[in-house]
């Protein structure tokens, strides 16, 4: 047994080619069966009956509210649209949809938002990112699968019923809680962990079960345990019992020809102070390829060494062919909360464009001991801002003048703010010391996020948004009542707020440098080079001529053959199209309220083709008339 893994069993399956869609995943070419739609992650439909000549007419065909009819009916007592946040992605598989809701997962007629069943979840709430399809074998029907806390739950995907041939009446328990949706590849069923400070369960690995019986089959440790491969980069007993270093992404992806499921590792906890973990802290901030089979280590990448800024990996890689010197290369591309994007050789992990280990400034933090370098890609360019000059105060000329004096007032009233550019250090701040703000770029959110990257395989574009917004703060003694039990130091952040670089202004957030504040970028990935980058979204309390900013943006694109790029996502509450190969926008509509989500295209049974995105508590559903 290798010892940087737990193998308790093995799981058996036929390997397909590496790009292709495999038949037990994605039976109808029409479907959106999985969270990005393949196993790739590709965000990419073949669907061609929008294409960018009729996309403006597109008009709302149905909604479907999620949240529970009644508030005693939410698991905690707890309902109504102000409960529930949804970021959930629907499947669509054979002519059915699927969806967690608030309290209960739902199938429903995709052409109408029909229920066709619902099977309510007690106790902890279902994710409300997704579920997974298992396509069933034998004589074991079709399963959904969801998570719910602890609970790994199967359902009857016909029925709603709970599957129970599956771990103990339709449910296993997982150890520590995952949130969001499972990587289903034949019997292979591949979960994350959620574990931030004072959660329950122990250490976040990620691990895989058995689809038809919920068996375990293996876990990868996140942190080398000894003996293993990256051990040594956790001084000491640095190692034990860490929390943080989990997976906690929406979804997975996953290489068939090559076996191998992708892993992007989270930051070490504490995230901001590491005094008490010196070293590099693999597996932290990295993408990790194990097999799919028995979760052996094939190899890694780190984005950060000790990493300072809980600036993980959020999303999976998405994987694609470039063309290098004549010849196909297979690739990933990884984007971080720091700002950049990886694109690597998926067999092996080495770049494809080019890595740079530059000096980064070093940390004043006693105790601490920043890495004096940090890897860079050659290309692309930084995807959001990664560094911040004086210069770069919004003045009234960009927005308006009550924007620009609160922004100036904010930096008067801390004292200033520091940054030294990209990965600059929290500053230290003594008891009797007025503080240094450290100001860093991206903030705690990115940079980009969890909606991953989109790839159109006809222009070979990637497509990823991205925000920017800064974070104000510092680094202090430890406070007698911290709930941080694990360190001496903690992070302590100032301003207003979470200690963002923004004010409010009419009830929203106005970030204090110059705009853009969000955007969408189309790269080329044989390249690596920017094929065109807009902003993606509109403050609208300000002038038409001065509106288009672009906002803060989490959740991510998906691109069709019609030569569409779909996105929600921005808070401004709109839905976009834009065109593929200008990033010109073609559509926008209104949304009720946040598109927090990533949309879904799919053809009904009526030959019409739809597009939907989850709004905060509504899935809104649109078509051609």
């Amino acid at each position: 047994m290798r010892s940087w893994m737990i193998l308790t069993a093995a799981a058996t399956f036929l390997i397909c080619s590496a790009g292709a869609q495999s038949p037990l995943t994605n039976r109808r070419e029409s479907d959106w069966p999985m969270y990005r739609r393949d196993l790739v992650g590709s965000g990419y439909s073949p669907l061609t009956q929008i294409d960018t000549k009729n996309v403006a007419k597109l008009a709302q065909m149905w909604t479907y509210r999620l949240q529970p009819e009644t508030p005693s009916a939410a698991p905690g007592g707890r309902g109504g649209a102000a409960s529930l946040n949804s970021e959930a992605t629907p499947i669509v598989v054979n002519g059915v949809m699927y969806l967690p809701a608030a309290n209960r997962v739902v199938a429903l007629e995709p052409e109408t938002g029909r229920e066709i069943w619902q099977h309510p979840i007690a106790g902890a709430a279902p994710s409300r990112r997704g579920v997974a399809y298992w396509a069933g074998g034998g004589d074991i029907a079709p399963r959904i699968l969801v998570s719910a806390g602890r609970r790994l739950i199967a359902l009857d995907a016909g029925t709603g019923a709970a599957a129970s041939r599956f771990g103990n009446d339709g449910e296993v328990d997982m150890g520590v809680p995952y949130n969001s949706v499972p990587l289903v590849y034949r019997n292979v069923v591949v979960v994350g962990a959620n574990t931030p400070p004072g959660a329950v369960g122990g250490v976040g690995n990620p691990r895989a079960f058995d689809a038809r019986t919920g068996a375990k089959l293996w876990e990868f440790s996140s942190v080398p345990q000894p003996g293993a491969p990256g051990h040594d980069t956790w001084e000491g007993e640095s190692w034990k019992d860490r929390l943080g270093v989990n997976a906690w992404p929406f979804y997975f992806t996953l290489d068939e020809q090559r076996g191998l499921v992708y892993l992007p590792l989270a930051s070490p906890i504490g995230g901001f102070y590491g005094g008490d973990r010196k070293g590099a802290n693999l597996f932290g901030n990295s993408v990790v390829a194990v097999d799919i089979q028995t979760g052996a280590y094939r190899w890694h990448f780190q984005t950060i060494h000790h990493d300072l800024w809980d600036h993980d990996p959020p999303a999976p890689p998405g994987l694609f062919d470039v063309v290098r010197n004549g010849r196909p290369v297979p690739a990933l591309a990884l984007t971080t909360k720091s700002g950049y994007m990886y694109i690597l050789n998926r067999e092996t992990g080495q770049p494809i464009f080019g890595v740079d280990e530059r000096r980064v400034p070093e940390s004043d933090v006693p105790g601490e001991r920043a890495s004096p370098t940090q890897p860079i890609p050659t290309k692309p360019p930084p995807l959001a801002r990664v560094g911040y000059e004086p210069a770069d105060l919004v003045t009234a000329a960009d927005t308006t003048p009550e924007h620009a004096k609160a922004c100036a007032e904010l930096v008067e009233k801390i004292g200033g703010v520091h940054n030294a550019g990209p990965f600059t250090p929290w500053r230290y701040r003594t008891e009797s010391a007025a503080p240094t703000v450290t100001l860093t770029f991206p903030g705690g959110l990115g940079g980009a996020n969890w909606g991953g990257t989109a790839f159109d395989p006809t222009s070979g574009y990637l497509f990823v948004a991205t925000q920017d917004v800064g974070a104000l703060g510092w680094i202090e003694k430890r406070r007698a009542d911290s709930p941080f039990p694990y360190d001496k130091i903690v992070p302590e952040r100032s301003g207003p707020g979470r200690g963002n670089f923004d004010v409010r202004i009419e009830g929203a957030s106005w970030p204090c440098q110059k705009p853009p504040w969000g955007r969408l970028t189309a790269i080329n990935a044989s390249t690596g080079n920017f094929a065109w980058q807009v902003p993606l979204g509109i403050t609208e309390q300000l002038p038409p001529a001065k509106q288009r900013t672009g906002r803060p943006a989490l959740a991510g694109p998906i691109v069709t053959a019609g030569g569409v790029v779909f996105i929600a996502s921005a808070d401004d509450n709109r839905f976009r199209a834009f065109d593929v190969k200008s990033g010109k926008e073609l559509w926008v509509t209104k949304l009720p309220r946040r598109g927090n989500a990533d949309p879904i295209t799919y053809q009904g049974r009526n030959r019409k083709q739809y597009v939907a995105v989850v709004a905060t508590d509504t899935l809104v559903t649109y078509a051609l008339p």
